[in-house]
């Protein structure tokens, strides 16, 4: 019962964009639970992440409602004046990964401008950083799925997920560490705008922090041994990465990343405990 309500009540709203039809969500959670963990025996038993799995659902069935290119505001003279003195619900807008993503076509574009394709990678991440200042991903100002937006408000619920034992620091860190690491590799290859990106931005933007913290440490679906873990979330952290620089057309990658990390863990574990075995039977024949 705690991680039905804690699944389907709390971590499965969170990833999804802010102005998604709540049938949708509905749909959605009746599918993962029922076909990712139901058919696998119930609580506990589940293969992958099901909030990951309700997500990559959705995506799939409704790409135009996933797109979460909704930014909402509080009120500007500008708005006012176009929407003839009354404030709208929501400005659609396009998100930091997904103008990233537009870097490495012929029609770059920041925030709804477009800007030239021949301006340099210096230029274009130039524009990009004054439309999406670092400190406002960090507080949680940049558009995004409700849940990711923050950094801040990450970190604390890390910091309650680690301080009651309920998360893997080596997740985590390990998470962080592959994500930041892939990401001065781009930096050094360097072929595109988007390679370019400051490898910290890559931490701060779109799902990664939550991911990192809230989905890539459910305890049924990672890898369950020390070492393995630190594989597990490096790996998971790196493909993130990959994911979104190496294909404009998926410009988050978070989940996907963690979907295959959650199929491969059982594999990590096993080559872990095998490698254990034979270096303590080796061990033992030499002593």
């Amino acid at each position: 019962l705690h991680e039905g309500f804690l699944v389907t009540g709390m971590l499965i709203p969170l990833i999804m964009p802010a102005d998604i039809p709540l049938w949708m969500v509905a749909v959605g959670t009746a599918f993962a639970v029922l076909m990712g963990k139901e058919v696998f025996g119930g609580t506990g038993m589940n293969v992958v992440n099901i909030a990951l799995l309700t997500r990559a659902f959705l995506f799939f069935a409704y790409p135009t409602k996933m797109s979460g290119d909704i930014v909402w505001k509080s009120g500007t003279a500008d708005l006012l004046a176009k929407n003839g003195g009354m404030m709208p619900d929501g400005v659609s807008g396009a998100t930091a990964l997904g103008d990233l993503a537009t870097f490495t076509g012929d029609s770059p574009t920041v925030a709804g401008q477009i800007l030239s394709a021949d301006m340099s990678h210096a230029e274009l991440l130039s524009h990009f950083e004054k439309a999406y200042d670092p400190i406002e991903a960090v507080i949680g100002m940049l558009p995004g799925s409700i849940g990711e937006t923050s950094f801040i408000a990450i970190m604390m619920g890390a910091a309650i997920l680690l301080f009651t034992g309920v998360a893997s620091w080596r997740i985590i860190l390990s998470f962080f560490a592959g994500g930041f690491i892939f990401g001065l590799l781009m930096n050094g290859l360097g072929h595109n705008a988007y390679q370019e990106l400051p490898a910290y931005y890559h931490l701060i933007i779109g799902g990664f922090a939550f991911g990192a913290v809230f989905m890539a440490t459910d305890p049924v679906t990672a890898a369950q041994t020390n070492v393995g873990k630190l594989w597990y979330g490096f790996l998971g952290g790196m493909f993130v990465i990959l994911l979104r620089v190496l294909n404009p057309a998926y410009p988050e990658g978070v989940m996907l990343a963690i979907l295959l990390m959650n199929v491969t863990a059982p594999i990590i574990d096993h080559v872990v405990v095998q490698r254990n075995i034979a270096r303590r039977t080796k061990r033992l024949k030499t002593a």
